[in-house]
């Protein structure tokens, strides 16, 4: 695997249950990281209709976009990740989906802590796996959006072998600070890059705050969006950086969960 992970973000504002626009967006904004050189690339959290109340029928039309992107990253060569509703005989859940670079689907994860204050789980069934998928671009741990307030959650995927974590989210921009704080936190704490990828734009309730970014195991944002609607960012990441990084302060191995139980 390469020293260096040229890794990309498409931020852009969602389209409320409108999976054929919000699909031309995003495949746009992979076709901008693929002519740039990008490995993987990362989409918001539902991006394919984001919340509202029919999401059963953004759930029917995952399949046919699944088709879709193996296609386009085995076209550009290129790992791509976001998240879609997932319909299933139980429920629906908020799954997300990474395509490998040949276009075989190579992970899923089910969003493990739904965000009650805004009713989620009257929407979705809760996840119950942590998720580490290997792919020809590394080693990801999956998040989506409310996970990442969760350090013990992260902190499992780094121990399960992540060297980086992909966040897909809708997170508003009321919040957008505690956003910012928390991904460098998660890189710091994990010493592994994240690659977040937040909508911006607006619902008929709440106003998405954007800064998608990607920041490095060091906690240093190598690139960042505002909040306003971006086809995309990149940036190299060097992991030989992050190797250095783990060897001189060797936190995850000098773990006490002997004297703290996680």
């Amino acid at each position: 695997m390469s020293k260096k992970l040229h890794a990309g973000i498409v931020q852009f504002d969602v389209k409320t249950a409108d999976p054929e626009e919000n699909l031309t967006r995003a495949l746009s904004g992979i076709t901008a990281l693929a002519e740039a050189g990008v490995q993987v690339a990362v989409l918001p959290e539902l991006w394919t209709g984001g919340f509202h109340d029919n999401i059963a029928a953004d759930a029917r039309q995952t399949p046919p976009i699944l088709e879709a992107l193996s296609e386009t990253a085995a076209a550009c060569r290129m790992v791509i990740a976001g998240s879609m509703a997932e319909a299933t005989d139980q429920g629906i859940y908020n799954t997300l989906y990474v395509h490998d670079s040949d276009g075989t689907l190579v992970g899923k994860y089910r969003k493990t802590h739904l965000f009650t204050a805004t009713g989620e789980d009257r929407s979705f069934l809760a996840g119950d796996q942590a998720v580490v998928c290997r792919t020809t671009a590394g080693i990801f741990g999956l998040v989506i959006c409310y996970d990442v307030r969760f350090p013990e959650f992260c902190l499992s995927l780094a121990l399960k072998g992540a060297d980086g974590l992909i966040v897909c989210a809708e997170w508003p921009t009321s919040r957008i600070h505690h956003w910012d704080a928390l991904l460098c936190a998660r890189a710091i704490e994990n010493q592994l890059p994240v690659l977040a990828a937040n909508r911006c734009g607006k619902d008929a309730t709440i106003l998405y705050g954007g800064h998608s970014q990607i920041v490095t195991a060091t906690g240093n944002v190598a690139v960042s969006a505002d909040d306003t609607e971006t086809t995309a960012i990149h940036a190299v990441l060097d992991r030989a950086e992050q190797d250095r990084f783990r060897k001189s302060i060797p936190s995850l191995k000098e773990r006490r969960p002997d004297v703290y139980g996680i």
